[in-house]
């Protein structure tokens, strides 16, 4: 009886133990999805080619009838995708992270072209046809050293861009002022999506294009389309660069969360779907700062007590037609508080004063996208954004000092309606026309303490104003493909400004000839035209002219020109030579004679001067750029640009601009160590960056006038200063675990590795009575912990 039991239940026994044995070893996997569309009309495309690369055994797939595929049991880590489509340029999808916690959805877009698998491209190579254009990812912002998660900071690692102070995303590209550069989300120019607008300025007022961190998390952005010059034409308002920001779906299958916190803040993501059945999804994603969390519990840095938060949203409503609706919003504020300290214990003229700076910003807005037909794509968006900063400064005055009263506030906002239509003739012609509606208004209050008396009664208005108007810009493109080599882009925008009756036609083109596969010279040309400053707009309370305007100011214009050769080394790397030369004109300057001052050197500060668009400036440039995207465990970024950056005022000199810094370097790249076993996977990354530029120039000051009026006084606006040479090393180390139903990333960031002290700019310190020599930031470490399941 006891042999008859131990018979029939050891083989199941064994069998329950070997399967047990069996599932706990079997490798982590996890789905890639998504849907594969053609790029400028927007309809899915069915029965596309989806494949892994080098991968064995192999998996791929086809899309179905609404372009969606499917790869399952996908093991976690780095891969390598590839999409092919009969009349569609195939395209290779580089740094596809597969982990354990989240599903990977993909939206992908093909071109009509070259139909041979063998010529398959990278993304963000010759797939776009367009010059001086980038793609960052949110898997490179994650995994990038130095980007604060910022997408800004990862453009400086590209040719040609420069940050103008470490603690800050204010970039200058191609020797153009930060304010030349705009943030657009989902296709809409936006104010100044930043928390602390304020940071790294010599006037510790706010920017308009930049800040201390971007209020959107990147949990929420896809990819971004960073452009630094000779732009399509459907870009516009601006002459130097643009960070064209879009935001992700939501998984719309199954729900999914991320927790990560770290020095930059605590973010909370969630996302899934609203309705199975009919696709549609949610993502928010709310992030308080760790800095505010230390505040809290009294714990300042430098003495100042600096917090953020933002809130953020997307949801998408795919239809039956293969069209889109979307509703999206982000909101944040910000605040940084400085106590004055007690007398025995200041050291410089900012310890007497109590300062606080406060920041609140919101967008949101409405999207529909929408296929008619085979041949006609309608896309139209209504984008609302406003923000506000205010800065408040007190000293009640000493035996030393007298009192000081200042409070500074500046208002925005920005109502858009854009409608566009593509057209495709056939799979060689296309054609596209939209138009931009904006009301744009803007309203500047500066009040000062009349001293040594501060009272409500005893403040004057220095500098009050309000502008509003509206922007209309319509624009049209035709691109024709007259062989499969050759793509030819025409087309004209036109920027109007109701506020001043402002008026500028621009023509684009560009010509981009691919004499072998992956091998292409490209030439672009745009004439470009952008706003002033509203500062630059509104009168100046000066004491014997009192009631002056430069409402009359026009655009500033640019002559843009670019000339490139591309030349794809395989699927995953790539190398473009980049020569340009941007001609500026109508650049208001001051009418005062033999004042050199320019709003090309404008970041922060007031004008205080009578302008007229007369002046000049001219950026030329050589920019080199290497990259190989992470595949076989390695990447790399090379890039490094010569350029000069000059500007012109009535006494008809060339001077060097504020943001001249001649050169700039870089070179990033990483290692991956993959680890497999059991029912977990781990990847270890080290990351390294080095950067090496011109250092940017300051102007002289007058001592014994500073000495005299107690606070900074330049000989002149002549930027004839430069500073030195800028050095920094960044390194990040990463730990990845992922197991079966989740994933976990340890991070370190070192930024400034060798703690190199760059030089900023100078002031004038009353409370030293010297020249003192502003430092950008030394060392900072930053760990973060993030937790996907």
């Amino acid at each position: 009886m006891k042999t008859l039991l131990f018979n029939k239940t050891f083989p199941a026994l064994f069998l329950l133990i070997f399967f047990t044995v069996a599932a706990k070893s079997q490798p982590i996997t996890q789905t890639i999805r998504g849907t594969v569309m053609d790029a400028s009309q927007g309809r899915p495309l069915v029965g596309a080619s989806v494949q892994l690369q080098n991968i064995s055994p192999a998996i791929g797939g086809i899309t179905d009838e609404q372009g969606r595929f499917r790869l399952t049991n996908v093991p976690v880590g780095r891969q390598q995708l590839s999409v092919s489509f009969v009349g569609y340029e195939p395209k290779i999808i580089n740094e596809v992270l597969v982990e354990s916690g989240k599903e990977q959805v993909l939206e992908i877009q093909l071109q009509p072209g070259v139909q041979e698998l063998g010529e398959a491209t990278a993304l963000g190579t010759r797939t776009d046809r367009t010059i001086s254009a980038e793609y960052i990812t949110t898997e490179q912002v994650l995994r990038f050293p130095a980007t604060y998660l910022d997408p800004a900071r990862l453009a400086t690692a590209y040719a040609g861009v420069v940050n103008a102070y470490d603690g800050t995303n204010n970039i200058s590209v191609r020797g153009n002022s930060p304010n030349s550069l705009i943030w657009r989300l989902e296709g809409v120019e936006i104010v100044n999506p930043n928390h602390q607008s304020n940071a790294g300025t010599i006037g510790d007022r706010p920017t308009a294009g930049g800040g201390g961190v971007n209020m959107l998390s990147a949990q929420l952005l896809g990819t971004t389309r960073f452009l630094t010059g000779a732009f399509t034409p459907e870009y516009g308002n601006t002459v130097g660069g643009i960070m064209d920001m879009s935001l992700r779906p939501g998984n719309n299958e199954r729900h999914e969360f991320i927790a990560q916190a770290g020095l930059i803040g605590l973010d909370l993501a969630a996302e899934g779907p609203l309705s199975k059945q009919k696709g549609s999804s949610y993502l928010v994603n709310y992030r308080y700062s760790f800095t505010g969390l230390l505040g809290a519990m009294g714990v300042t840095f430098g003495g100042e007590d600096i917090r953020f938060q933002d809130l953020s949203f997307n949801l998408t409503f795919p239809n039956r037609k293969g069209g889109r609706f979307t509703v999206f919003g982000v909101a944040g504020n910000s605040s940084n508080d400085f106590v004055a300290k007690a007398a025995e214990e200041q050291t410089e003229d900012k310890d007497r004063n109590t300062i606080s700076f406060t920041t609140a910003m919101a967008a949101g807005g409405v999207t529909l996208t929408q296929p008619l037909g085979n041949r006609l794509l309608w896309k139209t968006a209504l984008v609302l954004s406003a923000n506000n900063s205010r800065r408040n400064q007190s000293f009640p005055g000493d035996d030393r000092f007298p009192s000081n009263y200042e409070d500074d506030s500046q208002d925005g906002s920005r109502y858009t309606l854009t409608s566009s239509l593509n057209y495709r003739f056939n799979d060689r012609n296309s054609f596209k026309a939209g138009v931009y509606l904006t009301r744009a208004d803007h309203s500047i209050g500066l009040w000062r303490a009349k001293v040594p008396a501060i009272s409500s009664s005893s403040i004057a208005p220095l500098f009050t104003g309000s502008l509003g108007g509206w922007l209309i810009q319509p624009y049209i493109n035709y691109q024709w493909l007259p062989t499969d080599k050759l793509t030819v882009n025409a087309g004209l925008f036109y920027n109007s400004f109701t506020y001043n009756q402002s008026h500028s036609l621009e023509p684009r083109a560009s010509v981009r000839y691919e004499f072998q596969p992956g091998k292409a010279f490209t030439v672009a040309y745009g004439l470009h035209s952008q706003l002033q400053l509203p500062q630059a707009y509104m009168p100046f309370r000066l004491p014997n002219d009192p009631t002056f305007t430069n409402k009359n100011l026009g655009f500033t214009k640019a002559h843009h020109v670019a000339a490139s050769y591309t030349h794809q080394f395989g699927p995953d790397s790539y190398g473009k030579i980049e020569a340009y030369s941007q001609m500026q004109f109508d650049v208001p300057i001051s009418q005062v004679p033999g004042s050199p001052f320019s709003v090309l050197n404008l970041i922060e500060s007031y004008v205080t001067e009578r302008l007229v668009n007369a002046g000049k400036g001219r950026n030329r440039g050589l920019e080199l750029t290497l990259q190989k995207y992470l595949s076989k465990t390695y990447y790399l970024l090379a890039s490094g640009s010569l350029y000069d950056s000059q500007y012109q005022v009535a006494d008809g000199i060339w001077r060097s601009t504020r943001f001249n810094g001649k050169f700039t370097s870089n070179l990033t790249g990483g290692k991956e160590w993959t680890k497999n076993r059991d029912n977990r996977s781990r990847i270890w990354g080290v990351n390294g960056r080095l950067t090496y530029a011109g250092g940017f120039r300051d102007r002289t000051i007058d001592l014994a006038a500073s000495r005299q009026q107690g606070t900074t006084v330049y000989s002149s606006d002549d930027f004839n200063v430069q500073l030195p040479a800028y050095f920094r090393t960044d390194l990040r180390i990463y730990w990845k675990k992922s197991k079966t139903r989740y994933s976990r990333t340890l991070a370190l960031d070192l930024q400034n590795l060798t703690g190199a002290q760059n030089a900023a700019y100078s002031y004038f310190d009353a409370f030293q009575g010297k020249v003192v020599q502003k430092y950008q930031l030394g060392l900072i470490p930053i760990a973060s912990y993030r937790w996907e399941f």
